[in-house]
């Protein structure tokens, strides 16, 4: 990949993996095997925990919830806090960035104080984000990971 030390995944990415989403599986399957085999350090926060989880708590599938959770234990993802300095750096983003909603602007100010230089998101709006490079799946799919 060009010049990727350090992924943030957004939650779509991880939603479209463990639900087999018929539109993202391959190439979503495809990510994660550039990923883990080129050792790329993962990271996403405590948001995609509330985000993915709803449905399954919501269902009372525990199947799924304890597949989130090995998952993401076994390709090392790192889930960050959500802490003041990040609430903080989210609040600097949204004033920046009229149009992002509260939880996109954790996501990325959990992103950028972890040191990531790349996130995966479908969220075509979060392009538009200066600090660290923002890629859709489709972007992905595109050619992004022809330097991996």
């Amino acid at each position: 990949m060009t010049d990727c030390r350090k992924i943030f995944l957004d939650t779509a990415s991880l939603i479209y993996l463990l639900d087999n989403d018929a539109n993202y599986i391959q190439t979503v399957k495809s990510i994660f095997s550039e990923l883990l085999s080129n050792d790329i350090p993962m990271v996403s926060s405590v948001i995609t925990c509330e985000e993915y989880l709803v449905f399954p708590y919501r269902t009372d599938n525990w199947e799924k919830i304890t597949a989130f959770y090995e998952f993401v234990s076994d390709c090392g993802i790192v889930l960050r806090n959500i802490d003041r300095t990040t609430a903080e750096k989210a609040a600097r983003i949204r004033a920046e960035y009229l149009h992002f909603k509260g939880m996109d602007a954790l996501q990325l100010a959990s992103a950028c104080l972890s040191g990531c230089d790349v996130m995966l998101t479908n969220d075509n709006q979060l392009k538009q984000f200066q600090e660290i490079r923002c890629i859709t799946i489709d972007g992905w799919e595109a050619g992004f990971a022809s330097g991996l």
